[in-house]
């Protein structure tokens, strides 16, 4: 059974598996110390990288590479070291990284895609997802003109999101209202979601672990378990699976609006004593 809800970022709990897509390592909008941060709330077995977390055509136009992007991947190393498997399942933005899969060093290995078992026994399909996206696989020139669309979104995003805070409000995805209210995005996400369920069928999986489309999401789609991570460049999601093989949708914003509400109780519990 699987649910959608948020989980504190604070405290440190032991999980069997971590699923993060769409980084962006190496963008100007990649929020590397949140992913820090989040990280270091959790023990987990098996950590998968589900495609996108080093950004490559925005590296191929220019170098950034701030030490918040490094210490996301000290975290990394970090936990390897520690006894997590982590798997880095490539993504159309590191494809650079396709002609070395199936490269192992120590606990982490490099793949296009990987089948993750559950704790009650459930075949899962790792893939990032962008082998299902038609423009991303027949028009790359469309695909990169969208990713100058989408980054100049993300500016936008910025800005907007810096003036909110400032005033007290919290965080509002632009590219998520769009999704939602724009048509064609809704009907882009629909085709997508069917393909990739289509394709886990034909396999005889169960279900499917994915990201590529920054929608997260948990839900049927015509018998097959569908879990997107969403992203972590903009909207800050994950997924989690727990010691009994639950998975549930993490997101940041939530887990620290539930973190102040928790800390706001217990300073007027302490008040009242």
């Amino acid at each position: 059974m699987n649910t959608a809800v948020s989980l504190p970022v604070e405290k440190k709990q032991r999980v069997k598996t971590l699923w993060i897509s769409d980084l962006h390592l190496g963008t100007r909008g990649c929020q590397a110390e949140k992913l820090a941060t989040f990280l270091k709330s959790y023990d987990c077995d098996h950590l998968y990288l589900v495609g996108d977390i080093i950004d490559g055509w925005r590296l191929r136009k220019g170098i950034y590479w701030p030490q918040s992007h490094t210490n996301v991947v000290r975290r990394v190393l970090t936990m390897s070291k520690r006894g997590t498997r982590v798997t880095y399942v490539t993504g159309n933005h590191d494809e650079f990284l396709r002609r070395y899969s199936n490269l192992e060093l120590g606990n982490i290995e490099l793949v296009d895609e990987a089948v993750h078992t559950t704790a009650d026994g459930r075949k899962l399909l790792v893939i990032h997802g962008d082998q299902f996206d038609v423009i991303t696989r027949c028009h790359r020139w469309l695909a990169f003109l969208g990713d100058h669309a989408y980054e100049f979104s993300l500016v936008l995003n910025r800005w907007y999101n810096h003036w909110r805070s400032r005033f007290g409000y919290g965080y509002w995805s632009l590219s998520a209202y769009l999704k939602q209210r724009v048509k064609k995005a809704v009907s882009f996400i629909s085709d997508f979601e069917d393909g990739i369920a289509h394709e886990c069928v034909k396999r005889g999986y169960d279900g499917v672990v994915c990201g590529h489309i920054h929608h997260a999401e948990i839900r049927d789609v015509k018998g097959i378990e569908y879990h997107n991570c969403g992203d972590w460049v903009e909207s800050c999601t994950a997924l989690i699976e727990h010691q009994d093989g639950r998975i549930e949708l993490y997101r940041w914003n939530d887990a620290v609006a539930l973190d102040l509400e928790t800390e706001t109780r217990v300073l007027k519990a302490g008040a009242t004593v």
